[in-house]
C-alpha cells in the first residue's frame, strides 16, 4: 500500500480594479474587483496546488511557475493545476481528496461553490465527494477584513 501524505497551503492576493475575479477556475460575474497577480491570481486554486505539491514534498508553485517567466503571465491557474497533477503523479502520488477555505468579506461566494468544486474535481480527476470548498469572512479584521484582498487555505491528501 502506498503511503498517505498530507499537505497544507495558504495563498493571498490583493484586490484591484480592472481584473476579473477568478476562484477555483470560476469567473465570478459582476465582481467589482479582481485579484492582482502574474497569473489570474486564483487564490483558491493556488492554495490547492501548493497543498498538493507540499504533500509530495515538491516545493511550491513559485518554484514550478515563477512569476519571472513571461509564459505564465495571465495563465489560467486551473490549467496550471493540471500541470501540478502531472508533477505529483510523476513523483508516484495521486490525490485522494482536497479541502479548501476561501477567506473574504465580499462578494458572497456561496452560489458559486458547486461550480468551483466541479472545476477543481475535474482538473484533479476526483469525484465531487472528494473536493470540499468553504467560505468565511475575517470578521472585519486585518487587510482581508477591510476588503483589501482574498486569501485561501487548502489541505490535500495524496496516496
Amino acid at each position: 500500500m502506498s503511503p498517505t501524505r498530507t499537505g497544507i497551503a495558504y495563498d493571498s492576493h490583493r484586490l484591484v480594479e480592472g481584473r476579473p475575479l477568478v476562484l477555483g477556475g470560476v469567473t465570478i460575474p459582476d465582481a467589482p474587483l479582481g485579484l492582482d497577480g502574474h497569473s489570474d491570481a486564483d487564490v483558491l486554486t493556488h492554495a490547492v496546488m501548493d497543498a498538493l505539491l507540499g504533500a509530495a514534498a515538491l516545493a511550491d508553485i513559485g518554484d514550478h511557475f515563477p512569476d519571472s517567466e513571461e509564459r505564465y503571465a495571465g495563465a489560467e491557474s486551473i490549467a496550471l493545476l493540471g500541470e501540478v497533477l502531472e508533477i505529483v503523479r510523476r513523483a508516484g502520488f495521486a490525490p485522494v481528496n482536497v479541502d479548501a477555505t476561501v477567506i473574504c468579506e465580499a462578494p458572497r461566494l456561496g452560489p458559486f461553490r458547486d461550480a468551483m468544486r466541479e472545476r477543481l474535481a475535474a482538473s484533479l480527476g476526483l469525484g465531487l465527494d472528494a473536493v470540499g470548498v468553504k467560505f468565511t469572512t475575517n470578521e472585519g479584521m486585518g487587510a482581508i477584513g477591510r476588503g483589501e484582498g482574498i486569501a485561501a487555505m487548502a489541505v490535500a491528501t495524496l496516496r
